[in-house]
C-alpha cells in the first residue's frame, strides 16, 4: 500500500493552473489520465481499508432486530468522510512528483 495519508492536500476543491499538470508529461490529457488512474487506486485502497475496519463491528448473528449503534464505528466513518477526496490526493501526488508513470508508446520511439 502506498502512503496516500501522508499527502498534505486541501479537503475542498481547488482551482489549479492546468499548465502545472502539463510539465511532467508534455500533454495535459496524458497527465489527467495518470491522475485519474492514481485516484482510482487511492479510492480502492481507502475503500478496502474502511471495509476492514468496519468488518470488526459486523454482527456475528443473523438477528435483524438487534442493531447496535457503536460510537467507534461512527467515529471511523466520520474520519473517512473528512478525508480529502482521492482525486485531490492524486493531483497533489502528481504535482509533487510522487507518482510513477510511463508511456510504452513513447519509450518505443
Amino acid at each position: 500500500m502506498s502512503n496516500f495519508k501522508a499527502v498534505k492536500t486541501d479537503t475542498t476543491t481547488v482551482t489549479r493552473d492546468l499548465r502545472e499538470f502539463e510539465v511532467a508529461t508534455g500533454n495535459i490529457y496524458e497527465s489527467v489520465s495518470i491522475i485519474a488512474k492514481r485516484a482510482n487506486q487511492i479510492g480502492a485502497e481507502i475503500k478496502e481499508e474502511l471495509n476492514q475496519k468496519l468488518s470488526e463491528f459486523a454482527p456475528h448473528n443473523d438477528n435483524l432486530e438487534e442493531v447496535f449503534e457503536n460510537r467507534e464505528q461512527i467515529e471511523i466513518s466520520k474520519h473517512y468522510e473528512r478525508m480529502s477526496k482521492p482525486t485531490l490526493m492524486a493531483a497533489q501526488e502528481f504535482l509533487d512528483g510522487q507518482v510513477y508513470f510511463r508511456n510504452p508508446a513513447k519509450e518505443n520511439k
